[in-house]
């Protein structure tokens, strides 16, 4: 009788030190995609977006930049800035941003090389219903890559979503390729969802 309630108590115990551990190791997982949840979600605008991306750059890696829509309001010097979007034709010729799709964005931010915009122009959209996300994406992905370009070509286009905010860069590939690993180690639940040469 003793020996079976023995193997009955060492039963009980192997079991209960299985869940705990497989318990811990789920908690572990939840706790890692709350994180990344919450950086998404603690984007209070597409400005501190693009403003934490910039940030995390060295000295070195800066160049001179331009951002915002160039109104006396908007316009920064060396720093994103807000993009209003009630010209649509402006977010489009600027930006790359289809007019439209311009509806199922409510906010916007911009960083542009200062000497050339086919260097290097970068824009952050807050979407408003997260469901259209893909079309949006795809949407911008084809308005880029079929514009007529003037005064230099770029060489790249990266898309990127970052919870309900969708990023495209286009210009030189180092500085795409660069923004995009600066983007991705800034926000854990970045995606790209295009990385392409402009041809």
């Amino acid at each position: 009788m003793k020996k079976i309630i023995a193997v009955l108590l060492t039963a009980i115990l192997a079991v209960s030190l299985a869940a705990c551990g497989s318990s811990g190791r789920q908690s572990g997982s939840n706790t890692e995609d709350n994180k990344e949840n919450e950086a998404a979600m603690d984007i209070p605008d597409a400005v501190t977006l693009l403003t934490t991306v910039w940030d995390s750059y060295t000295d070195d890696e800066k160049f001179p930049a331009i951002g915002g829509d160039f109104s006396e309001a908007n316009n920064k010097e060396n720093a994103p800035g807000v993009y209003d979007l009630s010209d649509a034709d402006a977010v489009e010729v600027n930006l790359g941003f289809p007019a439209a799709q311009l509806d199922a964005v409510d906010g916007a931010a911009s960083l542009i090389h200062m000497m050339n915009g086919n260097t290097f122009t970068c824009g952050a959209f807050h979407v408003k219903d997260a469901s259209q996300m893909d079309s949006v994406a795809a949407a911008v992905k084809a308005s880029i890559m079929n514009k007529q370009w003037m005064c230099g070509f770029p060489d790249k286009l990266g898309i990127l979503t970052v919870g309900d905010y969708l990023v495209s860069v286009y210009g030189a590939e180092d500085l795409v390729d660069n923004f995009q690993n600066h983007l991705t180690a800034a926000y854990a639940s970045a995606v790209v969802v295009c990385d392409a040469p402009i041809e």
